[in-house]
């Protein structure tokens, strides 16, 4: 295969076993079934297959339900699909993840034709119970708090291990194993498997497919051991994401932590070769890599000829005109301080009185993907700021915190970075 640009060059590696040794080997598989390896990735096979899955909680897709049926709309802005760009054309992209509304099980099969013909996406269709300890039980409760080192401190703390909520991820990811399996047309695919909500579904396809091509990119931190070790269930996690042949990381912190974790609690110790970490588990080589994810600064210039940017910046210029412009684009998460920022935007003012009136603090929040006491009492605080701020500083066609508590599109997003300082 020829070396691939843009977000697909990491997976290229898959292909070109750049991990491997090319030893002969025969193991006993941590699923506990014996198999006979040619090599030590389980990637050399050569099918000459050009087909990619790549497999998402959520799918690019924009679902609405219509009084006659469904409307569905593909989401530029979503991180999978603009993981798309750089693969070459010959590769046919097959997305399979989770739509972000309930789905009637007697519309499952007619929903499910539709977005393969308009969009070659294959959702996977989960319950309301499943999903909500799924996501925002475990997803969010468990291990969005672990892996930003956040510990539960009492039994009724978000974070504390719920041993249903688990049952409910495992059962989630076998949902997604089996529509993987459904897609597959032999057992040399490649899989892209994307973030946190996913992790034991290596293991899954690795017990249906020894040869299967997969990788697993992680878009959230990974702690350290110290942390990580507090999980009751941390060594299928790890042993599971083994189960990959390529697992990347946003820093070199994020590596190191779960090369840690895996020495510590596994007893398996990396090599590196030029530059490449690779760690062997049961006869294979899982490379480890870093990615850092960034922005498209392409398609951000692209909207600068849309005409709905170009009417929205026209009023955001003569809505903030002689006057600096901040802005700050955030979930509504316990993790990103927008109370902080809002606390010290509050002492500036406080500090340099020259600024009131001449500065402007923009802060679009979007709406939380989780839920809890925590959320809740976030919220409240900063709402309170805003008012306080906006109480004390305000003045005739001035409003020191513009808070936008909505989804903003990103056409009106990039009409806000353009006129910010």
């Amino acid at each position: 295969m020829k070396t691939m640009g843009g977000s697909y060059h990491n997976l290229a590696a898959l292909a070109a076993a750049q991990f491997s040794d090319a030893r002969q080997a025969t193991f006993r598989s941590p699923l506990g079934q014996g198999q006979q390896s040619g090599s030590t990735l389980s990637l050399d096979s050569n099918s000459g297959r050009n087909r990619l899955i790549i497999v998402s909680n959520v799918l690019p897709i924009r679902a609405k339900r219509l009084s006659d049926g469904w409307d569905f709309e593909w989401d530029e802005d979503a991180l999978v699909a603009q993981a798309k760009e750089g693969i070459p054309d010959e590769f046919e992209v097959v997305y399979v993840g989770s739509l972000s509304v309930d789905v009637d099980i007697m519309e499952e099969e007619e929903v499910s034709m539709q977005l393969k013909k308009l969009y070659n996406c294959a959702p996977v269709f989960i319950s309301s119970d499943v999903k909500q300890k799924y996501y925002k039980g475990f997803c969010k409760q468990q291990l969005w708090p672990l892996f930003h080192y956040v510990l539960p401190m009492a039994p009724s703390s978000a974070g504390r291990f719920n041993s249903e909520f688990w049952q409910a991820y495992v059962k989630a990811n076998k949902a997604f194993m089996e529509k993987v399996v459904e897609e597959c047309s032999s057992d040399t695919e490649y899989i892209w498997i994307h973030d946190y909500h996913l992790l034991v579904l290596p293991s899954l396809l690795r017990k249906r497919f020894n040869k299967i091509r997969c990788g697993l990119f992680l878009h959230s931190p990974f702690p350290s051991s110290e942390i990580f070790r507090t999980f009751p269930k941390r060594e299928e996690l790890l042993r599971s994401m083994l189960n990959a042949d390529l697992i990347g990381f946003h820093t070199f912190d994020y590596a190191r932590h779960f090369l840690s974790c895996t020495s510590r609690m596994l007893g398996l110790e990396h090599e590196t070769l030029r530059g490449s970490i690779s760690i062997e588990y049961y006869g294979r080589n899982v490379g480890i890599k870093i990615m850092p994810t960034g922005v498209n600064p392409q398609r951000l210039l692209e909207g600068f000829s849309w005409p709905e940017f170009k009417w929205r910046r026209g009023e955001l210029m003569s809505q903030f005109e002689g006057r600096q412009v901040l802005v700050g684009v955030d979930d509504l998460d316990v993790f990103k301080g927008i109370e902080l920022k809002l606390q010290a935007f509050e002492r500036l003012l406080e500090e340099h009185p020259e600024y009131r009136g001449k500065v402007v603090l923009v802060q679009i929040t979007n709406a939380p993907r989780s839920t809890g006491k925590e959320l809740v009492e976030l919220h409240e605080a900063i709402r309170a700021l805003v008012a306080s701020i906006n109480g004390r500083w305000s003045g005739p066609g001035y409003e020191p915190v513009c808070y936008l508590e909505r989804h903003v599109p990103l056409h009106e997003r990039i009409a806000f970075y353009t006129v910010s300082h």
